[in-house]
């Protein structure tokens, strides 16, 4: 078992003091070495090898004094000689050691004095033999001592963690060895990985067990993890007498993590290697908040050359926590500063926290979650009983410490993510109580593992929320990104199910029902809820939809929201969301609204206490936009869509090809058309159409090469899956939406960039066909256009539209019809637009 930290305080003193007149490299140094080891873990020495042999740089042949594969290595020096010259040989060790042996530390020594490198963050310690005990947070990948805090969810390791597990997750399915057996395996196995870096297991403990215990052709292996898995899932006072002692020395750790039986994988020499190379790495620095998703993706082939883009980032998933309940223990225990009552209290109610992400996949947020709580209770118990430590008596960490893993739930439909997700808290809760354990200064570990998260591994959606979780407290989350027009059959159903009755339902993104359910929760249970969604639930018609349900019949209000800002982190190919952060409750609670601005979707966020935040996310009265079928000024006239094609681009040509069409076939020439979509209007550019519409038989016959188009018009539309689609295969000849103006008219791009202070809006001639991506105004004035392209019709447009990313959707139904037009304007006043 691991030592505590009390425990290696004392062995390094007593080590200090035993070595303290060493001096002699060749007749003490290993002697020396083998203690040192024996300082940081009960095996240390049976974990290095003694005068490794190795070819040096320079090719000559060379023995290192001391290698902990993988880990540390270490050159001695007689003392009083140049460690300079020591640390240089040490590196010139390093080109030929095999990959899995590199180690991330170089220690020298002369006995007198000790320098530890940290090759990865190039960073150089020197101090005394004798003040070892005070540097022993130096030597944290040997103890498993690393507090929380250290893992970034930014260090290359989280991937290059992930990309281990994704060569070993390959090799084992190429053998045949999958579903639900392999998955289970690999969390398995992740755990034992984390845990001999950790000061669960001791250091390399499980390595040594598949070095020294498995056959190197690996038909054993799978075997002998079955049998470790049954050790992990067995108390001590159970386990057979005749158990090794290589296994016998694993503690119990329960959980339910090691429980299930399955068929184990045949191994063979190179997947024996793969996993053994799992463990040369340092499993310590990862970090619980994003290597579940990583994690999870190595399942994907598809998820796996964007490694890291499939998690909401850190700084992203505080945005919404922080407003929501952190901020506000932040201040309660910045009030309550050393006093002993109001401290208990806040530790208290830490305690009493419920929270729920009903959309958890791996447990970003509720890791985050748990370890900003417990890092709020590790400073009130500092607080509470520094004085105790200073006296030098012993805190039981076991009776204060009170915030615990099953406060925080999770539900996930994907069963290999909830069960990762389980793990990624049992891996959070651990490196927490190391950190408590550096605070206290004793081995606080909290096994076996019982009273774990509660991960339902079900459909949020049909799941009743009130019957499994029914005294939450806070609702957090980032659930799944779908718009309507990618929806499945069944996710519709879902949305419509959860949106009961409620009227044009089908326009919502599948977000909507997240919002929607857990509106329905607070009826009941006085939860405040906040979610990260697509800014398409604040902008155009969902806005009247969505929240005209959440406020009129649900009765909530906004408590903080973050207007658009652009989702993304730092992982390859990664694709850019524009997100919200929207906090709600029930209406009534009283206290400031936090609204947070962007002044462009990069930037940080601005914020600002207002009195009200609307739907539309700003500091207004909720008043709702829907939709109109026709303007609210009878004196303008109406704004139709153009015309759509669903022809598979056969009817449309650039430039080239109309050229080529008309050298073939010059007779074509009356039927083709100038074709101008809402990117050819902004940008100019030309294209071209086959506008057939009153052609007869005959003529179409007479031009092979034009009707080839239209045969290719009606194969695309029989194969498609729409019936509505599929029925105008009858008329290949037209477009399946024709709104073509018989007059001039003005055209309206429907998605224009938001960067523009105006849309690009012209007048076109009636010979022009506008394609279904333009909306256009027949019989269009000067007057019209002046308005359109006005100040005020486009801070109305920006404000109510819907976007695509950032940029504007304009829509005639929510912008143009219910803009409020000027009423009975003079001739004056039309004659100064106009001109304007």
């Amino acid at each position: 078992m691991p030592f505590s930290l009390a425990e290696l305080r004392h062995r390094a003193a007593d080590f200090a003091r035993l070595h303290a007149d060493d001096h002699d490299e060749k007749s003490q140094a290993q002697d020396f070495l083998r203690d040192l080891f024996d300082v940081f873990t009960p095996q240390g020495r049976r974990r290095a090898r003694f005068e490794q042999r190795v070819k040096k740089s320079d090719g000559a042949q060379g023995y290192i004094d001391a290698l902990w594969p993988g880990t540390l290595l270490v050159e001695m020096k007689s003392r009083g000689r140049d460690l300079d010259a020591a640390y240089q040989q040490a590196l010139d060790y390093l080109p030929n050691l095999p990959q899995g042996a590199l180690p991330g530390y170089v220690l020298v020594s002369d006995f007198a004095r000790l320098r530890l490198y940290d090759l990865d963050a190039g960073l150089r310690h020197d101090f005394a033999l004798a003040e070892l005990p005070e540097h022993l947070p130096l030597f944290g990948f040997l103890t498993g001592y690393r507090p929380a805090g250290q893992q970034r969810p930014e260090d290359p390791a989280n991937a290059e963690a992930a990309e281990l597990m994704a060569q070993l997750h390959d090799a084992l399915l190429a053998e045949g060895y999958g579903g639900h057996p392999l998955e289970v395996l690999l969390v398995r196995l992740l755990f034992c990985l984390f845990a001999e870096d950790t000061a669960i297991f001791d250091k390399d403990e499980f390595r040594a067990l598949l070095e020294e215990h498995t056959a190197p052709d690996g038909h054993d292996v799978g075997g002998r993890l079955l049998e470790l898995f049954a050790v992990l899932d067995t108390a001590a006072g159970q386990r057979s007498a005749a158990l090794p002692p290589f296994l016998a020395s694993f503690p119990y750790v329960n959980g339910a993590l090691f429980r299930e039986n399955f068929r184990p994988p045949a191994f063979t020499p190179a997947t024996r290697q793969r996993l053994i190379d799992c463990t040369y790495f340092d499993w310590s620095r990862i970090s619980p908040a994003v290597f579940g998703s990583l994690f999870q993706s190595i399942a994907d082939p598809r998820q796996r050359r964007t490694l890291g883009a499939h998690y909401t980032s850190e700084p992203n998933i505080l945005k919404v926590l922080g407003p929501l309940l952190l901020d506000g223990l932040r201040q309660e225990l910045t009030q309550a500063g050393q006093g002993r009552p109001a401290l208990t209290r806040l530790q208290n109610r830490l305690a009493d926290l419920r929270l729920l992400d009903p959309a958890c996949g791996c447990g970003n947020f509720l890791v985050v979650a748990y370890r900003e709580l417990r890092l709020l209770e590790h400073e009130i118990l500092e607080r509470l009983y520094a004085g105790e430590v200073a006296r030098g008596r012993n805190v039981n960490l076991a009776l204060y410490q009170q915030v615990g893993v099953g406060q925080v739930a999770g539900i996930e439909i994907e069963e290999f993510a909830a069960r990762i997700a389980e793990v990624a808290l049992w891996l959070m809760d651990h490196q927490l109580n190391l950190a408590l354990s550096a605070r206290f200064d004793q081995r606080y570990v909290r096994l076996p593992l019982t009273g774990g998260a509660r991960i339902v591994n079900d459909n949020a959606l049909t799941l009743d929320w009130n019957a499994e979780f029914p005294a939450l407290d806070y609702i957090v989350g980032n659930p799944p990104f779908v718009g309507q027009a990618m929806q499945t059959t069944e996710q519709k159903a879902a949305v419509a199910a959860v949106g009961n009755n409620l009227k044009a339902v089908g326009a919502l993104d599948f977000v909507a029902a997240w919002y929607l359910k857990a509106a329905q929760y607070t009826q009941q249970h006085p939860a405040q809820v906040a979610f990260v969604s697509t800014n398409s639930i604040v902008q155009g018609e969902q806005v009247a939809i969505l929240w005209g349900e959440m406020v009129n019949r649900y009765n909530v209000d906004i408590l903080f929201a973050h207007r658009t800002f652009k989702w993304s982190n730092e992982a390859r190919g990664n694709a850019a969301v524009f997100c919200v952060i929207i906090g709600f409750a029930q209406a009534g609670k009283s206290g400031p609204r936090l609204l947070f601005d962007y002044e462009k979707p990069t930037a940080e966020p601005l914020r600002r206490v207002v009195s009200h935040i609307n739907p539309y996310l700003v500091d207004a009265p909720t008043v709702f936009v829907g939709n109109r079928t026709r303007p609210l000024s009878p004196d303008v006239p109406p704004m139709v869509w153009g015309n759509k094609p669903t022809d598979g681009g056969n009817l449309i040509m650039l430039p080239e090809e109309k050229a080529e069409l008309l050298a073939a076939e010059p007779g074509a020439a009356p039927w083709v058309r100038r074709y101008v979509g809402g990117d050819d209007l902004i940008n100019n550019k030309e294209r071209y159409c086959l506008w057939l519409k009153d052609i007869s038989p005959g003529q179409l016959r007479a031009l092979p090469q034009v009707l080839a188009r239209v045969e290719a018009v009606r194969q695309t539309r029989l194969a498609s899956k729409a019936p509505s689609t599929r029925k105008k295969a009858d008329s290949p000849t037209l477009f399946v939406q024709i709104a073509q103006p018989a007059t001039d008219y003005l055209a309206v791009p429907e998605v224009s960039s938001e960067r523009r202070k105006y849309i690009p809006i012209a007048f076109l001639p009636k010979e022009t066909i506008a394609s279904n991506t333009i909306q256009v105004v027949p019989n269009a004035t000067p007057y019209l256009f002046g308005l359109l392209t006005s100040d005020m019709h486009m801070a109305w447009m920006r404000q109510v539209c819907g976007r695509l990313k950032s940029d504007f959707r304009y829509s005639n139904s929510l912008v143009y019809n219910n803009f409020p037009f000027p009423p009975n304007p003079t001739a004056g006043q039309r004659a100064a637009v106009a001109e304007a």
